[in-house]
């Protein structure tokens, strides 16, 4: 497995990471034997970044990880998230960035993931009623105390950014970057490498409708948020859809499938760029493993970009409440 180094603090991870979300929430039924055998594949083929957070599930999500990592915990590096307040029963709080709670949601995590130490912890979503110096400083004493290896953040915008790294160093910005939502390049992606910050992106396949296994709204379970998400609805799935077509016949010609080749330009946008593809099956973890084999050329990204241009997309990401808690 290649590795890629994540900031300038000597944060190391594998090239592709693994997204555990969908495992416990927001993708339909979960299924715990085959998501325990998903990670443990992950780690067989050197996939061995590991993300998750505490409002997954809520909480369960980091619970399973845990117990995937029973006996192997020194194979992975562990990221996971606070920031997001979640009741027991799921049901929303709000976003909690004061320095009491980042202690306790912390001292949580730790619990619940069987481990004396998190090796990459976020601030999951910006709180604007505290000013992020004083969350970041509260995380930088995770560090100092040894519970905390190295920091990131989640889904913040360039300024609050740089105020940031100004209290302690991020060795990680997160947000979702694809073919699909390219909006970090426009201050995020300059930003980071100004500072010297990787960037981790998440839904790098579009929530999985640039795996090209996406034909009608109607093939997801009841539980599964993509049947309100906007880019999933009406005239905009259909839009969409249309554009995922003609990335799949790109991708026939090169011989391999659309998600493989949506992962592979994503890879090649930075060495400083790690995707964390989500998948709770085993096959589908072997065939995004694949993509990192691939070689583009720039004739194959401009045919990529000729058929994907920046903007195609049709639709929000979120439904207009969650948007609201990004790029703050």
């Amino acid at each position: 497995m290649k590795l890629r180094t994540l900031g300038a603090q000597g944060l190391r991870v594998s090239a592709e990471g693994l997204g555990c979300m969908g495992m416990s929430q927001s993708y339909g039924p979960a299924d715990e034997a085959e998501a325990l055998a998903t990670i443990h594949r992950a780690l067989e083929l050197g996939v061995t970044f590991l993300d998750t957070a505490d409002m997954y599930g809520p909480f369960t999500n980091e619970r399973l990880v845990g117990r995937a990592l029973t006996g192997r915990r020194d194979e992975v590096v562990l990221a996971t998230k606070f920031g997001n307040e979640r009741r027991e029963d799921g049901s929303w709080v709000s976003v909690n960035g004061r320095p009491e709670y980042v202690r306790r949601a912390c001292d949580a995590s730790l619990e619940r993931l069987g481990t004396d130490h998190i090796d990459l912890y976020y601030q999951h979503r910006v709180d604007t009623t505290v000013p992020v110096e004083e969350t970041w400083g509260a995380m930088r004493d995770l560090v100092s105390s040894g519970k905390v290896r190295f920091l990131g953040i989640s889904e913040a915008a360039p300024g609050t950014i740089r105020r940031a790294h100004a209290t302690h160093p991020i060795s990680a910005v997160q947000s979702e970057y694809s073919l699909f939502t390219r909006d970090p390049e426009d201050a995020v992606l300059p930003l980071v490498r100004e500072l010297g910050i990787g960037f981790v992106a998440y839904s790098p396949l579009g929530r999985g409708f640039l795996s090209g296994k996406v034909t009608t709204p109607e093939q997801f379970a009841a539980n599964d948020f993509r049947r309100t998400a906007p880019r999933f609805q009406g005239d905009a799935f259909t839009a969409n859809l249309a554009v995922v077509q003609k990335l799949a016949e790109l991708a026939e010609e090169k011989r391999v499938t659309a998600a493989q080749l949506a992962l592979a330009w994503v890879l090649a946008q930075g060495d400083d760029i790690v995707p964390i593809p989500g998948t709770k099956h085993r096959h589908l973890l072997e065939e995004n493993v694949v993509a990192l084999s691939i070689k583009l050329t720039p004739e194959d990204l401009a045919a990529i970009e000729a058929v994907v241009p920046r903007g195609a997309v049709v639709g929000d990401r979120y439904t207009s409440d969650n948007m609201a808690r990004v790029n703050v």
